[in-house]
């Protein structure tokens, strides 16, 4: 790209109600609008009801957070962390326990979501959980979850970070655990091995491993509160080395040599040094080990701001000599605390369940997006309040992306509150989307700003950007460009901050550009499935559909290296899979909308091939939906229970794609309107968010609104400005 050619060009956005002119609606349509202001068309009711629930539910500060669901795990290691602290009879240890028994499947384990299949890691921590909280063995419940258990392979299939666990309440040796030595922080990034080599998250959980590892805390529980009877041998027979696991993803290319099983010989010639006098540089490691998280708990929800670093730094702080009332320890322990959700079961006894992390951020960006898109004048004041919050959260500083961009301002924004090493791609992506949609609609002048770089480097520029207008008055004018300031300036760093986190291949990953490197996911400790962080097509298509709206060029460099790798993930019967949503659903929606935004024609033969698949997948009362299941069994891809997600998600797609006035969307508009309760919200008790696939799935709380809301309301312009076919 020349220097001094504008790289982005994007004015002020249209935000009045009713501007886009009617046309005559088909196939029966006519229930569904009215002419009249506000519109009282069973639509525009649908949308008013949502928005209300929206906007009733917006905190005093200007954001949304809803809460974020797992599965039993997160309540299972909440209890086996109180059980090591002594505290496994204390009131929430037995509150978590009384939800993990209500949670229990009829097929006598615990699964990964709601209806889905036994997990052996899940199963035998909730069976355990219950045990130390009290819980009878010789209980009905417990025997059938044992049975279920031993049925499945007994406690010898349990992954890793389980074994840790098992370790640290004496059950087995840490020498039955993989390796995680603390002399991978002394790794070079040139041996493609170090901590920064793998994803942000498994880096957050492995450090505090590593002082675990170093020291071996444990405490010994009686007898009484093992699970010695869930092994279909012992424990104590436990191989040094945990067996390859199923749920890792194969390699994207055929390899001769046997990484797994060359990993898995260094792990037990590591453990033979250590018995031999411990590796010479292992004071070192642990100083730096321990500086590295001490840092990175500053300015965070904790390390990482996600449970499973939470929970292992705060051992790792107790290893390292940090008192109780120490400021680290109190801090963690109320960060944990803070993921903390109380209620009551059906019976009306106490339950605490636990949540991964908060999610404020990607709430508040799309529900900003959702409320802006319906256009209503009355939604007006909370997308200015949300405006106003996403700007103060965009994170200014330097964190582990910057390790390899050194020369790229920061300008990113995370999942959470406060995670500021860990900025991502796609909160950033969406934030800005939502911001783009909330520039103030009373300005005196149609104001064109322009992003220019500053040197012909492509992926590291910094870019600067130019305003212009006509306007009568001076002044108005200069009040004009105030009020815009600050949001230009985040389209600014944000979009050259998205453009640095490019990956070579074209692709964005979630954290890092470039972490890739698959022979990590070999590693024994490797077996959660997200060992490294690949460029995805959802993230890589979101990022399009934020360039886009922003005005960058659609021959931008970055944007034609971003399309070559969407089409060559696009599967043979048109899907794209989805890495952060469930699952192919999710993955063609977003990837149709972001080669859409682009430039992509709707007539081209790879997207008319995805939209007969999502087509085809429609279910006879006009929904979508799909089971977490369909990453173990790809056969199921686009199969499963209904959801207003997920069907929000296949309209966004097909509206984008020009299919506005096709029956599909009319039936999938229908469905969302006849299921929509009387508050606005809908009902969905599914997993359609993914943490990890195989291994965590999500139930996002807010999905079941904010995206139904957006798929109504995009329908609605789009019907409303097209004329029928």
């Amino acid at each position: 790209m020349e220097s001094g050619r504008p790289d982005a060009r994007f004015a002020q956005t249209d935000f009045q109600p009713g501007a886009a002119p009617e046309f005559p609606v088909g196939f029966n349509r006519s229930d569904l609008f009215g002419g009249d202001h506000p519109d009282q068309s069973p639509l525009g009711k649908a949308i008013s009801a949502t928005a209300q629930f929206l906007k009733e539910r917006q905190h005093a500060a200007g954001f949304w957070v809803a809460e974020l669901e797992g599965d039993t795990i997160l309540e299972s290691e909440y209890i086996l962390l109180l059980a090591y602290l002594g505290e496994e009879n204390s009131e929430f240890a037995i509150a978590a326990a009384t939800y993990i028994l209500e949670q229990q499947c009829p097929h006598g384990g615990w699964a990964l979501f709601p209806n889905g299949p036994l997990e052996i890691s899940a199963s035998v921590k909730a069976y355990w959980a219950l045990k130390i909280t009290g819980h009878s063995p010789d209980a009905d419940y417990m025997q059938r979850a044992r049975e279920a258990i031993l049925e499945a392979g007994g406690a010898e299939k349990v992954n890793s970070f389980t074994r840790y666990y098992m370790a640290l309440l004496g059950l087995i040796s840490y020498h039955q655990c993989p390796a995680v030595p603390p002399e991978l922080v002394l790794l070079p990034r040139w041996t493609r091995l170090s901590i920064y080599d793998m994803s942000a998250w498994s880096r957050t959980i492995l450090m505090p491993l590593s002082l675990l590892w170093a020291y071996k805390p444990h405490r010994d529980l009686p007898e009484e509160q093992q699970i010695e009877e869930l092994f279909i041998k012992s424990a104590r027979k436990l191989s040094i080395c945990n067996d390859v696991t199923e749920k890792v993803d194969d390699l994207t290319y055929r390899s001769r040599i046997p990484w797994a099983w060359m990993f898995r010989q260094f792990d037990r010639g590591y453990k033979l040094i250590e018995r031999c006098g411990g590796p010479p540089l292992r004071n070192k490691s642990i100083r730096i080990a321990a500086g590295w998280i001490l840092e990175r708990l500053q300015n965070s929800d904790g390390l990482g701001a996600i449970f499973p670093p939470i929970v292992w730094s705060l051992v790792a702080l107790k290893s390292l000599g940090f008192e109780d009332d120490s400021y680290e320890v109190v801090t963690t322990r109320q960060q944990l605390d803070a993921l903390i959700l109380h209620g009551k079961n059906s019976q009306g006894e106490k339950t605490v369940r636990l949540q991964p992390c908060k999610s404020p951020v990607w709430d508040t960006s799309i529900a900003t997006l959702a409320l802006a898109e319906t256009g209503q004048a009355d939604c007006k004041e909370a997308v200015a309040a949300a405006s106003k919050w996403m700007r103060s959260q965009e994170i200014r500083s330097y964190g582990d992306w910057s390790i390899t961009h050194r020369d790229v301002e920061p300008g990113g924004w995370c999942f959470e509150f406060n995670n500021e090493f860990y900025p991502d791609v796609d909160d950033t992506a969406m934030v800005l989307m939502a911001l783009s949609k909330s520039l103030p609609d009373d300005l005196h002048a149609d104001w064109l700003a322009e992003l220019i770089p500053q040197s012909e480097r492509v992926l590291e520029k910094r870019l600067s950007t130019i305003v212009s207008g006509k306007s009568e008055h001076l002044q108005s004018a200069m009040n004009d460009v105030s009020r815009l300031q600050p949001s230009l300036d985040a389209f600014r760093r944000g979009v050259q901050w998205l453009l640095a986190m490019q990956s070579k291949n074209g692709g964005w990953g979630a954290f890092d550009s470039n972490n890739d490197f698959e022979l990590l996911t070999r590693v024994p400790f490797a077996d959660h499935n997200a060992m490294i962080d690949p460029p995805t097509p959802d993230i890589t298509a979101r990022v399009l559909e934020a360039l886009a709206m922003l005005g960058v060029n659609s021959q931008h460099e970055a944007i034609q290296k971003a399309l070559v790798f969407l089409w060559k993930h696009q599967e043979e019967d048109g899907s794209w899979p989805g890495r952060w949503g469930v699952n192919y659903i999710y993955g063609t929606w977003q990837v149709v909308v972001g080669l859409i935004a682009v430039g992509i024609s709707s007539e081209d033969a790879r997207i008319q091939k995805a939209i007969n698949w999502l087509k085809a997948s429609q279910q006879s009362n006009g929904g979508w939906g799909e089971t977490p299941d369909s990453y173990d069994h790809p056969e199921l891809r686009g199969t499963g229970n209904v959801t207003p997600s997920q069907t929000a998600w296949a309209i966004l797609a097909l509206v984008a794609a020009g299919e506005s006035h096709s029956t599909a969307v009319f039936d999938g508009v229908r469905y969302l309107i006849e299921t929509q309760r009387t508050d606005g919200s809908w009902e969905e008790t599914e997993f359609t968010g993914t943490g990890f696939p195989k291994v965590f799935y999500l139930r996002y709380h807010y999905y079941r609104i904010y995206f139904p809301l957006l798929a109504l309301a995009r329908y609605r312009r789009a019907a409303r400005i097209t004329t029928p076919s």
